[in-house]
């Protein structure tokens, strides 16, 4: 699993416009890159639509918002217009990513055992440095804890509208 101070492993995924992206497309600001489980689900829904309130404040503070699951660019496209979302959605179909950013696990649910996307946030700073890494993540209130996070990293202003 990742730790502060680690270089952040390089990506190459599509958008939900397939638009294919990589780390240093993202590496004239700060990134916030989050994995989730899966598209149109409760958490991930909350999650997504906290980021994207949150959007104009993120990019005020200097910081690109990127969330990745395992989800198709059909599923992107459907998740992002059906809740009107402003954040990039990226598609790891093949779970390369989740792999190296270590959220690629086991998980149990019901006494079930089987391999998932654990919730995971990332803040990447320019140079493709890990300043901030969390497994684990509930997605209520997430979105404005990174802000928060975003800001110090970045010396924003916290008191910025």
């Amino acid at each position: 699993m990742l730790q502060e101070g680690d270089k952040a492993p390089d990506f190459s995924l599509p958008t939900a416009d397939m638009e294919v992206r990589s780390l240093a497309d993202f590496s004239d600001r700060a990134l916030v890159l989050y994995f989730y489980p899966k598209d149109d689900t409760p958490g991930c829904t909350i999650q997504a639509n906290e980021f994207t309130e949150l959007l104009e404040q993120f990019d005020e503070a200097g910081a690109h918002v990127v969330g990745v699951s395992r989800d198709d660019c059909f599923s992107h496209q459907a998740f992002r217009d059906k809740f009107g979302l402003k954040i990039t959605l990226l598609a790891d179909v093949e779970g390369d990513a989740c792999s190296s950013y270590g959220v690629w696990q086991e998980k149990e649910k019901n006494g079930i055992k089987k391999m998932g996307v654990v919730r995971s946030t990332f803040v990447i700073d320019g140079t493709g440095t890990v300043r901030f890494a969390e497994y684990g993540v509930s997605p209520k209130n997430h979105a404005s804890r990174m802000l928060d996070l975003v800001r110090r990293v970045t010396g924003a202003n916290p008191n910025a509208a």
